[in-house]
């Protein structure tokens, strides 16, 4: 047997430029809300999801699933026991004292709804203050009604007087979300987050004749204000240059921070100069600039093609390096040593030494690594090699559907990789032009690809948001990099291929480190495979359930894999409860036969639990279910399982353990499988015997309720009347302290997020 290739994982190292990271679900975050204590911070998601995170230990403790679509506002009440969220729905907010909730949304008009809550059902029902069609606060003047309207005048008169526009305030671009925090003195201090990765501080008195927002501060060092389209690291792995419409940064990557920040044209490819003391950034008018690091400046431009840069590439002897535009040209340039009149010292230049024209726009240029063969890419979607001291045409490859975005040639000069926009890979032998393997590698654009250093494998970069590994000798896909949640526009591997930078259109730039851990394909293979089941599973629709109709309130979840797997341990509990209860009255057969008792071991599960029994081991695993998972995954749960399920209930229910638990259990099996357990002949004792023992064990939980909440009335009464004074006469008092605190731990947190 052959010896197996062994690889090395790559894993997400870091974020540039981050303080604290939350680490929850893979699914891009679109809204945030901290809690009224500082603590806790709501997380929602694109696919729907509700994560309740611990600032303190950075641990998620809960999870909500009810949405379909992602989560676009939350909103904690004052105490910060309810959360009200909203998805697709631009924005939200409870006022007069929590009865009514504001909605804002894409046709420009603000919604207010009347919330009541129905004690009995323990739901929350959100009802208009107009019928079911909720009363809209509109920017523009009502229109005049008629007599028989009169009433609904009057109530929007009222409501338009109660909510009033105060002022506009305008920020310097588009803004993406914002949060507001009112002062003691009556200062409105409002924070915006801009499309352009700007946030700017906005203040606002509201005690003054004049209303109007004054822009206090604005944050703007550190990140690019757009997508970041070229990456490139520096020959000691430790410096990475990324550039985008507005500037170019040098980062560290061992610090993750921002050490140079210059400004510059649209770049789309750059370089650093042999020594790591100059970079050069190809632009998309068509400029070459030449900058200096240690002092940050632009030491030269030059117009090098007459339409956009889009590749550059140095030259394996390091003397210079070659331009590939969209005036479908491929220029040599070389460096040189050139002296200003105003200075003294020579200074480093580029000097264009010879041109070759083609017929189409060039997209990719690439050098081999012996400098003989220069590789270019064309509009027409074929790849050209050419000899690089005569210019000479030598190979064709020609097989993609659409133009080849990105390309490389490996270490050793024997292969060439193609990357299209026609979504594969092509890997093609170098001495003959043949294509060896053309692989299927994303679902959108292939929009880099880069070999790692002395090796035959490859990194590539899609439009569809990942990152991939894979083998140019067996054809194979070894890693899946996932973190951006948008197009992955760019990616650059460090000299000694240890490091990926790769950047996105969600405005990130992620660090990739290898590891020392094995990568094993088998198991790459299980763990896409069960990735794939959970993408399937959260596409399904949700069940319907019985007694649900249309206008009702659904159910505040949906079906994840965590419910799954709820489920799955329940019925694993139920199972092993049906074994032992068999194995149970085998023993007492073979006890009765044998005359005495007979020792059997005890199952080792239930001894790693304390040697409980199995009915009691069933409760420990139903106890473990998340109350937000609850529902779901009795939803999930066949029914061959539900009568065992109510017979226990029985059984724990008279004994009074877990009574709310098991009755919230109870009450919704016996609504989705209402038809079944009813036409049960086996189940009605059972059912019979559940109404007897809840009731009278949920009295006694009233009971006990009621005589807790009177002897706390009564000691409230012994303090005040003991210290002479109310007991709450301070209340006022600390509330606004308490609200003093809250604000300023949520601006702490507003400055860690």
């Amino acid at each position: 047997m052959g010896l197996t290739r062994q690889y090395l994982r790559y894993a997400p190292a870091a974020l540039f430029g981050l303080v604290l990271i939350l680490k929850g679900s893979k699914h891009e975050v679109s809204c945030l809300r901290p809690s009224p204590d500082g603590l806790h911070l709501a997380v929602g998601y694109e696919d729907g999801s509700i994560r309740i995170f611990s600032l303190l230990s950075g641990e998620a403790s809960v999870a909500f699933n009810g949405h379909k679509a992602a989560v676009t506002a939350l909103q904690y009440d004052q105490l910060g026991g309810r959360l009200v969220s909203g998805s697709k729905v631009w924005g939200m907010a409870l006022v007069s004292e929590e009865k009514r909730l504001i909605t804002g949304t894409a046709d420009s008009e603000l919604r207010v709804w009347d919330i009541t809550y129905i004690q009995e059902r323990s739901l929350c029902q959100i009802k208009s203050l107009l019928g079911y069609t909720g009363m809209r606060v509109s920017h523009e003047k009502p229109e005049r009604k008629s007599e028989e309207d009169e009433h609904k005048v009057n109530v929007e008169l009222s409501l338009q007087e109660e909510i009033q526009r105060v002022t506009n305030i305008r920020a310097s671009a588009k803004i993406k979300s914002f949060d507001m925090i009112l002062s003691p003195k009556g200062e409105l201090k409002i924070v915006f987050l801009l499309q352009n990765n700007i946030i700017e501080l906005h203040t606002l008195n509201l005690t003054a004749q004049v209303l109007q927002a004054v822009r206090a501060s604005r944050i703007t060092i550190g990140g690019h204000r757009s997508d970041v389209r070229t990456l490139a690291f520096s020959s000691d792995n430790i410096a990475v240059l990324s550039g985008a419409a507005e500037s170019v940064k040098i980062w560290n990557r061992s610090t993750l921070q921002c050490i140079r920040t210059m400004d510059c044209e649209y770049a789309l490819c750059s370089l650093f100069v042999p020594g790591d003391r100059q970079v050069i950034v190809g632009t998309k008018a068509g400029k070459l600039q030449l900058y200096d690091l240690a002092s940050g400046s632009l030491m030269e431009t030059l117009n090098a093609h007459d339409g956009a840069v889009w590749s550059i590439a140095l030259s394996p002897d390091q003397r210079g390096f070659v331009t590939g535009g969209a005036d479908k040209c491929v220029k040599f340039w070389d460096f040189e040593l050139v002296k200003d009149e105003s200075s003294i010292q020579k200074r480093l230049s580029m000097k264009q030494v010879r041109i070759l024209q083609l017929d189409e726009d060039v997209l990719c240029v690439r050098y081999s690594p012996n400098q003989k063969l220069l590789a270019v890419s064309l509009l027409d979607c074929t790849v050209k090699v050419f000899y690089t001291d005569t210019l000479k045409f030598f190979l064709s490859l020609y097989g993609h559907k659409l133009p080849v975005l990105c390309m490389d040639i490996s270490y050793d000069g024997t292969l060439i990789a193609t990357g299209s926009a026609d979504r594969n890979v092509k890997i093609w032998g170098l001495d003959f032009g043949d294509c060896h393997r053309s692989l299927f590698a994303h679902d959108d654009s292939v929009m880099y690809l880069q070999f790692v250093a002395k090796s035959h494998l490859f990194f590539t970069a899609g439009k569809d948001n990942k990152i991939k590994q894979w083998d140019a000798d067996k054809f194979e896909h070894i890693q899946t990099l996932e973190g951006h949640h948008h197009e992955v526009w760019c990616l650059a591997l460090s000299p000694n291929g240890d490091y990926v930078v790769s950047a996105s259109h969600d405005k990130s730039l992620r660090l990739w480190e290898r590891t020392r851990e094995p990568l094993i394909l088998e198991e790459e293979r299980e763990m896409q495979r069960e990735a794939e089941y959970e993408e399937s599973v959260a596409k399904e629709e949700q069940p319907v359930v019985p007694g649900e109709t249309q206008g009702e309130t659904g159910l505040a979840g949906k079906k994840t894999i965590e419910t799954i797997k709820a489920a799955e341990r329940i019925m694993e509990a139920i199972e092993l409860y049906r074994e032992e209860m068999t194995k149970l009255k085998e023993r007492k057969a073979i006890c009765k036969a044998a005359g005495k008792e007979v020792p059997f071991p005890a199952n080792p599960i239930l001894r790693a639990y304390g040697n409980i029994t199995p009915s009691e081991y069933v409760l420990e695993v139903f106890k473990k279910v998340k109350s937000s998972e609850l529902e779901e995954s009795l939803l999930v749960l066949p029914f061959s399982y539900v009568p065992d399920l109510l017979r226990l209930f029985n059984e724990h229910i008279h004994l009074g353990a877990e009574v709310e638990l098991l009755c919230r259990a109870l009450l919704f099996l016996l609504k989705i499988h209402f038809g079944q357990i009813t036409s049960n002949q086996m189940l009605v004792t059972v059912i019979e015997n559940l109404k007897k023992t809840t009731i009278s064990r949920v009295s006694e939980a009233r009971d006990v309720l009621g005589f807790n909440m009177a002897g706390l009335q009564y000691l409230k009464r012994e303090i005040e009347a003991k210290d002479e004074v109310m007991f709450f006469a301070d209340a006022t008092d600390r509330f606004e302290e308490k609200k003093r605190k809250r604000k300023k731990k949520e601006k702490m947190v507003l400055a860690v997020v």
